[in-house]
């Protein structure tokens, strides 16, 4: 039952009921406030927390929201600023920060995403930003016990019709060796030494992005030529998953070449999205098409197969979990069964051969900027 209490010249309704957050409103008359007192239990009864627009007293936005998340995440997994859950929360406080969430539409995310396709993000990053909205709203939701419209399960049906949100697939773009070396040579004359050796640590170590962007001096193994990298991406495992990995050939002489500054413990002491921001400029001042940094992560797998490892060894390197991931990467390939039954072996020698030439060449690009930057000196890196 609703206590209704009259203070000073207004008046005050008051529902508890086990199980659901007690709540309050004032208003001018007796009767509005028994009206909106029956509302709140009749939506009790039926076992729904009060909606947001019943209960509050002002517009709940969707940027409160994420803050709230933000808070109950730090208390259990923080979120790093780093990390790409903290970009995709940026990215929709910019966007949508200012919506009332309460009534946000369908109109409302299909806008969003269709801006967000023109900003450059594909269908599956795009997908990811509208789920992770959907996680703000049903966790900082039940945070603030509001009983908050699943706006973004009844948008996706539509989302998905247009094209604007989709499944990641299987992507299969490598650069080839003239638009690594092109790449790698831009950067270093027009970004930095610092985003050229990025890049190529990333092409030799199959490492993230952010991987990279983290790892510290005081974590190197100089004995063992290895380096650990921390909280390594894990769909089983979202706690602690530090993991040593080798550095094999010239990765661990590009990680020597870095200078170390007083007081910045990382090795690689850049922004990974403005690594990524630089990349696409390279490709577009290049006419390079359809290739983005992360698929460095992809050529430096397929080149630890095609150098012979197998792929246990190469899952120590890049991380990869399952093992059934990195299949596609092995180095069968049915035109070399025309060779008779050592036409594949013959082929993978081959490719091993071609793979150390390939990688030597792409250290030296890397190495002869670092050269030229101690030196003041300019010019092509790349011949």
């Amino acid at each position: 039952m609703a206590s209704i209490l009259q203070i000073g010249t207004k008046w005050r309704a008051l529902v508890r009921r086990k199980g659901f957050r007690g709540v309050a409103k004032t208003f001018p008359t007796k009767a509005q406030a028994q009206a909106w007192a029956r509302q709140v239990e009749a939506e009790i009864d039926m076992g729904r927390a009060p909606p947001a627009d019943l209960v509050a007293d002002r517009t709940i936005t969707v940027g409160e929201l994420i803050r709230v998340y933000r808070r109950l995440m730090a208390d259990a997994r923080p979120i790093s600023d780093k990390s790409s859950e903290h970009y995709m929360l940026k990215t929709l406080d910019l966007h949508l920060g200012n919506h009332d969430a309460q009534r946000l539409t369908i109109e409302d995310l299909e806008g969003f995403c269709r801006v967000r396709a023109e900003e450059g993000a594909g269908p599956y990053t795009v997908n990811m930003d509208v789920s992770k909205l959907g996680t703000v709203m049903r966790y900082a939701g039940a945070s603030l016990r509001l009983d908050l419209p699943d706006v973004v399960h009844k948008a996706r049906p539509l989302l998905s019709h247009l094209g604007l949100i989709g499944d990641g697939g299987r992507r299969e773009r490598r650069p080839t060796e003239d638009e690594l070396l092109q790449v790698l040579t831009w950067l270093a004359d027009n970004k930095g030494v610092e985003y050229c050796q990025f890049v190529t640590f990333a092409v030799l170590t199959a490492m993230r992005r952010g991987e990279i962007a983290k790892l510290m001096w005081d974590d190197v193994d100089t004995k063992n030529r290895m380096v650990l990298v921390r909280q390594r991406k894990d769909p089983r495992k979202k706690t602690t998953n530090d993991q040593w990995v080798p550095l094999l050939g010239s990765a661990w002489d590009i990680l020597q070449a870095q200078p170390r500054y007083e007081g910045v413990p990382c090795i690689f002491p850049v922004h990974p999205q403005t690594v990524s921001k630089y990349f696409r400029e390279a490709c577009a001042v290049l006419g390079i098409p359809d290739l983005r940094l992360h698929d460095m992560r992809h050529d430096g797998t397929s080149r630890l197969f095609e150098e012979g490892y197998r792929i246990e060894q190469v899952a120590m390197v890049s991380g990869h979990k399952k093992w059934e991931t990195l299949k596609r990467y092995t180095n069968l390939r049915p035109e070399d069964l025309h060779h008779g039954p050592a036409g594949e072996a013959k082929a993978a020698k081959a490719r091993k051969a071609a793979a150390k030439q390939s990688a030597a060449k792409i250290a030296q690009v890397a190495m002869d900027a670092a050269n030229r930057a101690a030196t003041g000196q300019t010019g092509t890196a790349a011949e």
